[in-house]
């Protein structure tokens, strides 16, 4: 891949981790931490590694948060040509501990913070993990490595194995290969002005999105290659993105379609961001109403990005230069293929190419896909493109929605509430909500001699789910809509969830 386009993202890291050492490089809560100490807390993490005998071919696991030490730590291995672990810091402790010894990686770092929540360091223990805790102070050993040869777990070329949320089971890890990376960059610089030089910038990008996830890591690693200063957020709110955006006044804001909504609900004044020139969505649909409603209030243009997790970043967007020829005659489109991305729609059934706008699966060729984007990769979204080439994403074809920009398997949700001693089935749907696109809403059956409330099962959700996974509403009911194969229905559940809604 390096060879077709030139794009080294590992060298292009190092190159501008190195211009100027005592430059301001990261903002968090109000302080800035600079390029040369981002690289001596990667360093030292190198140096326990070191010295513990790690092999630079074995995977690093990292609990993610949005956090310089997690930005430090992206970063040297990256640089590196290591292999990084995603892990979530948001599911519960026991789901934490729970996952350590079936991780892909014989090391695993996080935050003090992680390393004190019940039963963490002894699941690493017990697994014979190199147990590490980094922070802006440094790195040091907790625990040291047992497992025997922490090198078994390599995958070679792989920059990131990155945690999704799944669709029909537990959340999985895609390989992101440097192959993968290096294209999509290559390709995403046809945004980027002055692009071609390693140089830093005076402009300063807001990363508001979860490192854990592929948008979060694509931004930040966007902005660094790029030489931006970066301001982070650990989770967003509009009053600490408000202030940081009137701080640093950047000329393209990026958003998720329900912190847009957020933006908008508590009546931000556009003259507070009469500096932008362009709103970037992306990470969950948005609808036209929106994207108007925006566009009105705030004369800002939205430019939709589309991609996901497997494809390293986005493979499709709107240019402004788009936005002002076709906003009127194209909205509700994702935008045209990213350069080096090719786009088709295939029947379902026969896998067949369909013609201009008929509606089919989508599929991808793209170098930013690895080995895989020599051939054309079905994605499960449905979709059509027009004469013009946009894309327009008309539904999913598997259980997943979106909440506020975190992707929710309804199955993954459905099975943790059937393993609650008196639910004797449950389903799960996706209802539209005006903040967060939809939310998941569960119904289900119980046993008569087990009585438990609705109450009670939402708490036992959050003991086996990620916070966004946890259903908005569960409601009990007497017998749930079935097929004739005695399956959920989902379509008939939908509407009946939908009216138990309109009564509420």
């Amino acid at each position: 891949m390096i060879a077709e386009t030139g794009h080294s993202v590992s060298q292009r890291l190092a190159d501008v981790m190195r211009i100027d050492p005592d430059a301001d490089a990261l903002q968090f809560h109000g302080r800035w931490t600079s390029w040369g100490r981002l690289r001596e807390l990667g360093d030292a993490v190198q140096a326990v590694l070191a010295e513990q005998g790690v092999s630079p071919r074995a995977p690093v696991a990292m609990v993610m948060r949005n956090r310089p030490a997690t930005v430090a730590v992206v970063l040297s291995l990256l640089t590196q040509g290591q292999t990084l672990v995603t892990v979530s810091g948001m599911q519960p402790d026991a789901r934490l501990a729970a996952e350590l010894p079936s991780l892909p990686a014989a090391v695993l770092l996080a935050d003090p913070q992680d390393w004190a929540r019940p039963g963490v360091r002894e699941a690493a223990q017990a697994a014979g993990a190199l147990a590490i805790a980094v922070d802006e102070s440094g790195a040091r050993v907790l625990e040291p490595l047992r497992h025997g040869d922490a090198e078994e777990f390599a995958v070679p070329g792989t920059a990131i194995l990155m945690l999704t949320s799944g669709t029909t089971g537990p959340p999985k890890r895609i390989p992101l290969t440097y192959g993968g990376f290096d294209a999509g960059y290559a390709a995403a610089a046809h945004y980027e002005r002055g692009a071609g030089g390693v140089r830093l910038r005076a402009s300063v990008a807001i990363v508001m999105a979860p490192l854990l996830h592929v948008s979060g890591i694509f931004t930040l690693l966007l902005n660094v290659q790029a030489g931006r200063k970066i301001a982070l957020l650990e989770r967003f709110t509009v009053d600490d993105w408000l202030e940081l955006v009137s701080e640093h006044r950047p000329k393209a804001i990026t958003l998720p379609p329900a912190a847009l909504r957020m933006v908008m609900a508590a009546e931000v004044p556009p003259e507070r961001l009469s500096f932008a020139r362009s709103v970037l969505v992306g990470t969950a649909p948005i609808s036209v109403e929106d994207q108007l409603a925006w566009e009105r209030r705030y004369g800002i243009p939205v430019l939709v990005v589309y991609g996901a997790t497997e494809f390293a970043g986005g493979i499709a967007g709107w240019t402004l230069r788009e936005h002002h020829r076709y906003a009127d005659s194209k909205r509700g489109s994702v935008g045209r293929a990213h350069p080096g991305v090719r786009l088709r729609v295939t029947d379902e059934a026969s896998g067949e190419p369909l013609g201009v706008d008929e509606v089919g699966l989508l599929e991808v060729k793209a170098a930013q896909l690895g080995e895989r984007g020599a051939r054309w990769v079905r994605t499960t979204d449905r979709a059509r493109l027009d004469a013009d080439g946009f894309l327009w994403i008309v539904g999913r074809a598997d259980d997943v929605i979106i909440r506020g920009g975190f992707k929710v398997s309804t199955g993954t949700v459905a099975e943790a509430l059937k393993q609650h001693p008196a639910v004797q089935d449950a389903g799960v749907v996706g209802l539209d909500d005006a903040r967060l696109g939809q939310v998941p809403v569960a119904a289900v059956e119980i046993d008569p001699a087990q009585p438990v409330d609705e109450e009670e099962l939402v708490r036992f959700a959050r003991e086996r789910l990620t916070p966004y996974q946890v259903p908005a509403r569960i409601h009990i009911v007497e017998a749930l809509p079935r097929t004739p194969a005695l399956k959920v229905n989902g379509p008939a559940l939908r509407e009946l969830l939908r009216g138990r809604a309109g009564e509420g």
